[in-house]
């Protein structure tokens, strides 16, 4: 399954790389991009465990940076 998502609060171009390579490493992501420029989640991962993945997502975007949030 590939959804994108809208991000609020990306504050840079450097967050957005950490949060993407972080994104890419969670089992079951066979791709992800974060876009600073559209502040935009675009991730490609399997069916039966999207809601899991999309939780240790987001848990990976505040780790990074803690005012960024995702929007489902």
């Amino acid at each position: 399954m590939k959804k994108k998502f809208k991000l609020t609060d990306l504050d840079c171009a450097n967050c957005a790389a950490k949060m993407e390579a972080g994104i890419k490493k969670i089992d079951g992501v066979k791709d992800a991009t974060v876009s600073f420029m559209t502040q935009k989640l675009t991730i490609e991962a399997d069916d039966e465990r999207f809601d899991e993945i999309m939780k240790e997502a987001a848990a990976v975007c505040r780790k990074v940076d803690p005012d960024c949030t995702i929007n489902m």
